[in-house]
């Protein structure tokens, strides 16, 4: 149950994360937020699909985390002509730095 817990800690973070990131003029035509995005949405779908047991009894912070990180997921838009910023030579980050992928990259540990 705690990897559980953890991964729904991960989305209600990833979640407001992405969420700022949308306001940023570059982030939000980039192609890591709206790939970041949807294969979030995705996962967190599966994951409750996956644990439906489990997520009965999280109790009601975890659900809280779990309601905020499915509504801010499914409400942010993504443009439809993104292009990888970075490449592009618009995105300034260093290489290998990137405020999506970063934050992505931490489910990995988890």
């Amino acid at each position: 149950m705690s990897g559980l817990i953890e991964r729904i800690r991960f989305y209600h973070y990833i979640s407001a994360v992405l969420l700022n990131q949308q306001a940023d003029s570059l982030c939000a035509s980039c192609k890591a937020l709206s790939n970041t995005a949807a294969s979030l949405i995705n996962a967190l779908a599966e994951l409750e699909k996956a644990h439906p047991d489990e997520l009965r009894h999280i109790g009601a912070e975890a659900s809280r985390l779990l309601e905020g990180a499915r509504n801010r997921l499914v409400s942010i838009s993504v443009s439809d002509d993104a292009i990888g910023q970075k490449k592009a030579g618009n995105c300034k980050m260093p290489e290998g730095v990137c405020f999506v992928k970063t934050s992505k990259a931490i489910l990995s540990r988890i």
